[in-house]
């Protein structure tokens, strides 16, 4: 099911001008605040009428200005996630799921199989008796969006749903959410100004910067061009892979993950061999040589070759190396790569250390990555 947005919109000092195709998965709408990204989910669900455009759902036009269409909100069939749980206090989780089976009354409500499905998919089986005060925030979450799936919507919207949580209850809710981008087979338009979210969930991203959608393609694609995002956010920037697991060492503890650029050891996750992984490599946790190191404490060493060198007028530089066909990007000093003297085609070595991967830069990966 695709997602297809073309609008203008005003909003005070902001045009919004959003062109986007939004294919099946996770399509994450990252930017700064006040770039746009919740008026266009609102858009999208009919809290917001635009200005001008055309909003369709796998065909189904819900906006057309020029045809003077506009499909009420009520009428569309999109669960919405909101920052907040927004659960009823005075009723259950179990309550407050079955609810969600109200919101729409021109198609089949779902069954209790379904409801099974939807709690085992989110892990809320021991919640169901309890009343909102007693979950934590993550909790509150995960019934949130068991409700909207309860819906039988055709797409998903969440706008920041885990600005409001601390690092633990994030760390706690993502899970949930990679199995619902892969499990549930319902579109997720997913709006944060986390790149460490975005780059995790994401298969689709697309980058707003004062109202324009600045770039949109695939995860691995669009992070390629770190000149597109946020200063805020490119520290935080870099490499998206697609790994699988190779082995475990649990005498030191490590985890070897295998991908087309080669092969990564990094903290032991707990995962069968086989398993899909995602990994994000920070720019600036990337060391480059022009020789194979030699006595190194670092355990990931990437062949490869310069591919590009962005232009700088800073004392920093990005350097993307091909290994393998993968992009690895490295930042670096312009005067580092002037003094190894770096060009495009010269076959270098990416260095990581294994310590730079963390918890918030390892995820699963989607579970179609095909095999690498």
């Amino acid at each position: 099911m695709t997602i297809e947005i073309d609008i203008g919109h005003r909003l005070g000092a902001l045009t919004l001008e959003a062109h986007l195709l939004a294919p099946p998965g996770l399509t994450a709408l990252f930017g700064p605040s006040g770039s746009g990204k919740t008026s266009l989910v609102n858009i999208v669900a009919g809290l917001l009428r635009p200005d001008r455009g055309r909003v369709a759902v796998d065909g189904e036009v819900l906006v057309d200005t020029g045809r003077a269409v506009f499909v009420p909100a009520h009428k569309r069939r999109i669960g919405y996630v909101f920052q907040e749980g927004r659960l009823f206090p005075h009723l259950s989780v179990r309550q407050n799921l079955l609810y969600g089976r109200w919101f729409t009354s021109d198609v089949p409500r779902r069954g209790d199989e379904d409801v099974d499905r939807v709690v085992d998919l989110l892990g809320i089986a021991s919640l169901l008796d309890r009343r909102p005060e007693g979950l934590s925030g993550g909790e509150k979450q995960r019934v949130a969006i068991g409700r909207a799936l309860l819906a039988n919507p055709r797409i998903v919207l969440m706008d920041e749903p885990l600005a409001s949580l601390d690092e633990a209850r994030k760390a706690e809710i993502l899970p949930y959410i990679e199995r619902l981008r892969d499990e549930s087979r319902v579109p997720i338009v997913y709006v944060s100004h986390s790149l460490v979210e975005v780059t995790r969930l994401a298969t689709t991203l697309a980058i707003l910067a004062e109202g324009r959608i600045a770039a949109s393609g695939p995860t691995d694609q669009v992070m390629q061009r770190l000149d597109l995002l946020p200063p805020s956010a490119r520290d935080e920037a870099g490499s998206v892979l697609e790994t699988r697991v190779e082995s475990h060492d649990d005498g030191y503890g490590l985890t070897t993950l295998r991908a087309r650029a080669g092969t990564f050891r990094v903290p032991r996750i707990d995962l069968a061999a086989g398993s899909a992984v995602r990994i994000r490599i920070r720019a600036r946790d990337v060391l480059v040589a022009t020789e194979r190191p030699q006595g190194l404490s670092a355990l990931n060493v990437l062949p490869g070759a310069v591919a590009e060198i962005a232009a700088s007028d800073g004392p920093a530089a990005d350097l993307r190396i091909d290994c393998a066909g993968e992009i690895v990007t490295a930042r670096l000093t312009r005067h580092s790569i002037e003094a190894l003297r770096l060009r495009p085609g010269l076959p270098v070595y990416a260095v990581i250390k294994s310590v730079a991967f963390d918890r918030r830069s390892i995820g699963a990966a989607v579970q179609d990555a095909g095999e690498i």
